[in-house]
């Protein structure tokens, strides 16, 4: 039987196909993110964690910013308003988590890391600026949907360094309406499944690599 979140013609059907998506590829899914979100995990591993995060979504104009300015169908417009000042609140959060962390844990390969994240960082750049209608949309949404597990690492942190973290305001509850209402064509519904599915990836090798990099630090 074909997967009911895939259409006939090999398109992801929305919005269900991309919470599926989500789920399977998502942060939630990669053991060392789930790793950072407990007390076990060890500070410098948090703290390397931060300031990744900050290179890779700490900057403005953020995605959410990008997409929206970028010529946004009107549609999804009051949504990603709401999600790029969900996350210039994240933003906030990154920066005070950052400073409270203090410098970078000493790592081999930290050259090569710190360019590895850096291209990451342009790649979803590119996404958001995309001219394939419904590609930038298909990466905030999934980079929202994303980001709740990625705030269970923060409210880690945050706990762990004593910052105070405030609620997130992200638009989640509201992203199924807004994809579907954006996916009116098999055309447009694989855009978004290739938006969400490229940031998810990069997400991917965002924590494959911070577990690599601890594992360097363990060995040296």
């Amino acid at each position: 039987m074909m997967d009911q979140g895939l259409a006939s013609n090999g398109a992801m059907r929305m919005p269900g196909g991309l919470v599926r998506l989500a789920d399977a590829d998502g942060a939630a899914a990669h053991a060392w993110c789930r790793h950072l979100a407990t007390p076990q995990a060890q500070q410098r591993d948090l703290g390397d964690a931060v300031h990744a995060l900050c290179i890779l979504h700490g900057h403005q104009p953020g995605l959410a910013d990008a997409a929206r300015d970028h010529g946004a169908t009107p549609t999804a417009r009051q949504w990603l308003n709401q999600a790029a000042d969900g996350f210039a609140a994240e933003r906030s959060l990154l920066a005070k988590l950052a400073a409270a962390a203090g410098p970078l844990p000493s790592t081999p390969g930290h050259a090569e890391s710190q360019a590895a994240i850096t291209a990451q960082r342009h790649a979803l750049e590119m996404l958001a600026r995309s001219d394939r209608c419904g590609c930038a949309i298909g990466a905030v949404a999934a980079l929202v949907g994303d980001w709740l597990a990625i705030r269970r690492i923060l409210d880690a942190a945050a706990a762990r360094y004593t910052v105070a973290a405030p609620a997130m305001t992200l638009p989640a509850d509201a992203t199924p309406a807004m994809v579907a209402s954006v996916a009116t064509s098999p055309g447009i519904e694989r855009a978004i499944g290739f938006g969400a599915e490229q940031l998810l990836a990069q997400h991917r090798g965002l924590w494959s690599l911070l577990e690599a990099r601890a594992e360097a630090r363990d060995r040296s």
